[in-house]
Parts: C-alpha cells; sequence; structure tokens
C-alpha cells in the first residue's frame, strides 16, 4: 500500500529537515495526490536545486512542483556585471565545457546560457558552472546540441546501454529514434533509475534531443 499524502508530506519535511545545505524553515510544503509542491524563499539558486531533489528523493512522490523564489540577501548579493564576469570565468575554468562555445546573458540575477556544444555532458556542465555562484537566481539553459552526421543503429546502442548499466526493470524500457531524436516510453522503478534511462539515451552518438516519457512505478 502507498503511502498517503499526510504520510508524504511528514517525508519531505523531514528530508529537507535532514539536508543541511536548506533551511527548511524558509519552505512550505504541500501534497496532494502524491504530488509534492515546494513554496517560499530560499537564499540561492544551489538551496533551490537542493530541495527539489531532496523532495526527489522521497519514496512514493510522484512528481514535484517547485515553486521556490530564491532571494538573494548579504554576502550573496552581486549585480548583474558581477555576476556576468563570474559565469564567463567559471564557464572558462570547467575542463567540460568547450572553451569558448557558450555566451551568458544576466538580467536581474538570471543566467541565460546560449551556443553549442556536441554533447549533453556539456551542457549539463555549463549549467552546473554556473548554478552555484553567488546572485544567481535561476539559470535558463539555451545551448544547442551539433547535430552528428550519423545516427545509425542509435536504437540498438541506447537498449545495449542500458543492459550494461541501468538496474533491471529499466532494460524494458522502449526506445524509438528519429532525426536525432529518442523518445523513452515506458515504467522504470525509481527516480534515479529514470535518470540512468536518460543518461543512456544522451550518451549515445547523433542524439540531440530526449523525450522522456517514461513514469516511475510508486
Amino acid at each position: 500500500m502507498g503511502k498517503t499524502d499526510k504520510e508524504l508530506h511528514r517525508d519531505v519535511v523531514e528530508e529537507l529537515t535532514w539536508q543541511p545545505s536548506i533551511r527548511e524553515a524558509e519552505i512550505g510544503v504541500s501534497v496532494k495526490d502524491g504530488v509534492a509542491t515546494l513554496s517560499g524563499f530560499v537564499e540561492t539558486y544551489a538551496q533551490k536545486r537542493a530541495a527539489e531533489r531532496a523532495a526527489m528523493a522521497v519514496g512514493g512522490v510522484r512528481s514535484v512542483a517547485e515553486g521556490l523564489k530564491v532571494r538573494v540577501t548579504g554576502t550573496h548579493s552581486r549585480s548583474d556585471t558581477a555576476i556576468a564576469h563570474q559565469s564567463a570565468n567559471a564557464l572558462d575554468w570547467d575542463v567540460e565545457v568547450p572553451r569558448g562555445a557558450i555566451k551568458t546573458r544576466v538580467e536581474d540575477g538570471w543566467v541565460t546560457l546560449e551556443g553549442e556544444v556536441e554533447w549533453q555532458f556539456q551542457r549539463e556542465a555549463a549549467v552546473r558552472a554556473i548554478r552555484n555562484l553567488a546572485g544567481v537566481k535561476d539559470v535558463s539553459n539555451l545551448i544547442t546540441l551539433r547535430a552528428h552526421s550519423s545516427t545509425a543503429d542509435v536504437t540498438s546502442r541506447i537498449k545495449a546501454a542500458l543492459h550494461r548499466s541501468a538496474e533491471k526493470g529499466a532494460q524494458t524500457v522502449q526506445v524509438e529514434t528519429h532525426d536525432g531524436t529518442v523518445t523513452l516510453r515506458g515504467a522504470v522503478q525509481s527516480w534515479g533509475q529514470r535518470r540512468d534511462v536518460e543518461r543512456a539515451a544522451w550518451a549515445a552518438t547523433g542524439v540531440t534531443r530526449v523525450d522522456d516519457f517514461t513514469t516511475v512505478m510508486i
């Protein structure tokens, strides 16, 4: 028998309290039909992301509606110009981000990333380089992936990767490919397993987009 919304609410609050990087007193939690909604204010974008991950980690939570706002105060406060300089340096210093490939725009603490890279892990690395910087309120990732000349046998490569690395159960996910877009369907046993499936899809040569329609079994 699955957890009730009341039990899920208790577990989410306890998980937020357990995380040392989150000031849980500033975060409101409500749960309805297994969907946890977070509201309130945090001091940094890093705290916002940590709160979302903490809620998603609770067994029985079907989805997280993340309505937290970043309210930068005190030592975390930075001007847009300062954030822009920090962002450029952070991208230059990250070895997984191709040098010179990404440009940033900053408006009221909101950083927008633009450019083109070859792999999804490079897109993710660019966001990681920015999200923990002081003064950042949110990050929009508009980085595109460069299309590869060959997308042959993408489906079989992804399925082989799932058999090698994903947990049992993820191997039954249905994989469809068309013009560099991978569509995933089926059921997985956890949010961690869902991430494994997505990573396997993104790692295939020629993939420029992943539409993940898998559901997490509760």
